[in-house]
């Protein structure tokens, strides 16, 4: 078991729940969509002249649309790590993969049979398995949604590598399928008309967007994203009732207003998606300006504090000092405790001072960038800190970019807490060690001290939180804090694993030396 510092609200459009106003909006759309599509069909089997631009155009357009959203999709699932948002990138990928492919074997396009070996079948088949992969990605999307299935943070992109070839995979079998295999599949399409077994594989294909819609709102409470989802699978039921069911064939009213219909509703969660990064963006600089001018009125309060409150702590500690040394033989073993609890008590507030200044500048220091030799920092943290005191093992560390004197602190706060941690234990051993891991690098203090009970560990990276008592192991609990705040600067991250009574070990990871 692990625990890494506490991540802010994840708040995305797939995990908001959609306003009224918002609901509103999607059934307004939804409303105008059906509108048009009672309008368009008396006139769906209406034959038109083939203009074959418009193919390439509109596969183009979606193909762009699909490989964007599900670029953006698959980085909500690096932020958020849920599975549900994995699965629904990987449909929009494989969308447009189809789509591709779908336009590489169109007849009379690019050839007159088509590319990839197509046959005269290929391309209404790929159309069948596009039009009925996605919907059972989004029923898939929906079952997975309110489960918290999520991706721990070290596999995240590794899952999305993984999904994504699943993705291309799945994409090139069907291709195969449509086109090499072809002649395993019914014929769905004589010239630019469709047979009467087309009947049968459009009405599944149909069904399967209709039982899509169905399995997203039952699933509640409904997003943002859920109810756009919901927007996209009207479309694509009118999409395909118009180019596939109520028309007559190939270059038809239903065939170009159909395809129109699916390009609107590839871009529904794209634009979403655009709109989401669009507002992000602009709290982000709203906030930077808000930053910086509360970074001014810290740089005040730091002043105020190292300057107001030292002054009658020295006081307080002096006076005491002098009582203690002057007044010695007057006072009894009592009178000199409580003199210790006040100086030692001034003492601790102000080395208190101290941490908490030092955890404040360093959010606003900025980082020198150099070549840091790991290895030799954690040699000198170690024989400042524990000469002799305690077996401290160090292995060959990588070198690291970034600021020599910060990282540093990290090596002086987890050797420190190492070293005072084990130095109750009648063999106290600290490990130094790394290993790479892809772009990164893992960096460890292990110890086989006292260590801390998991459950308590939420606590573990707060300013000002300890799991000891001062009384067992003297300290502040600003260091690991510190930690964090530099490793994370750095574009790392940190998180420990321990057991009372068994010593703990702290990793943190560095983007790895170029």
């Amino acid at each position: 078991m692990s625990v890494e510092p506490a991540d802010s609200a994840r708040a995305s459009l797939s995990t908001v729940a959609a306003t009224p106003g918002q609901t509103k909006g999607a059934v307004a759309t939804v409303v105008v969509s059906a509108l048009i599509f009672f309008a368009l069909l008396p006139l769906a089997k209406v034959q038109l002249a083939q203009r074959w631009a418009f193919i390439p155009i509109y596969e183009s357009a979606l193909v762009v649309s699909d490989a964007i959203t599900a670029v953006l999709l698959f980085g909500q699932f690096g932020f958020l790590r849920s599975r549900a948002m994995l699965v629904l990138a990987c449909g929009y990928l494989f969308t447009a993969l189809a789509a591709a492919a779908h336009m590489l074997t169109f007849p009379g396009l690019f050839a007159p049979g088509g590319l990839l070996g197509a046959g005269p079948q290929s391309t209404a088949w790929l159309y069948m398995f596009w039009h009925g992969g996605f919907p059972l990605v989004v029923i898939a999307y929906a079952w997975l949604k309110n489960r918290r299935s999520e991706t721990p943070r070290d596999r995240a992109w590794s899952e999305v590598l993984f999904a994504m070839a699943i993705a291309a995979v799945a994409a090139c079998a069907f291709t195969v399928l449509a086109t090499s295999g072809q002649d395993l599949l019914p014929p769905i399409m004589r010239g630019n008309q469709y047979t009467p077994a087309m009947i049968g594989v459009v009405s599944s294909t149909w069904v399967l967007s209709a039982v899509a819609l169905v399995a997203l709102w039952r699933q509640k409470p409904h997003t943002v994203i859920d109810l756009w989802l919901m927007v996209v699978m009207c479309a694509w039921i009118f999409d395909i009732g118009l180019s596939a069911v109520f028309n007559h064939g190939r270059f038809d009213v239903g065939f170009y207003s159909g395809r129109i219909y699916g390009l609107l509703a590839a871009s529904f969660v794209l634009w979403l998606l655009l709109i989401e990064n669009a507002m992000l963006y602009g709290r982000l600089a709203t906030k930077t300006a808000e930053l910086s001018a509360a970074n001014k009125e810290l740089d005040s309060f730091s002043y105020s504090v190292s300057h107001d409150l030292r002054a009658p702590l020295r006081a307080v500690d002096g006076f005491a000092q002098m009582l203690d040394e002057d007044y010695a033989r007057q006072l009894d073993d009592e009178g000199r405790r409580l003199i210790g609890v006040v100086r030692s008590s001034a003492q601790r507030m102000s080395q208190l001072i101290d941490d908490l200044l030092q955890f404040s500048r360093l959010g606003r220091k900025e980082l020198a960038s150099e070549r840091v030799d790991m290895a030799q920092v954690a040699r000198e943290v170690a024989a400042e800190i524990a000469p002799g005191s305690a077996a401290i093992e160090i292995a060959q560390l990588p070198e690291a970019n970034g600021d020599r004197s910060l990282l540093r602190q990290v090596w002086v706060n987890l050797i420190g807490n190492a070293v005072k941690y084990s130095s109750k234990t009648r063999n106290p051993r600290v490990e130094v060690g790394a290993r790479a891991e892809g772009p990164t690098t893992m960096y460890w203090v292990r110890d086989n001290g006292a260590g801390f009970d998991m459950k308590f560990a939420a606590k573990l990276f707060g300013v000002f939180q300890r799991l000891h008592r001062p009384e067992e192991f003297p300290g502040t609990g600003v260091g690991l804090a510190i930690v964090q705040r530099v490793v994370t600067r750095h574009g790392g991250r940190i998180w420990a694993e321990a057991e009372p009574g068994k010593g703990a070990c702290f990793y943190f990871t560095l983007p790895a030396a170029a």
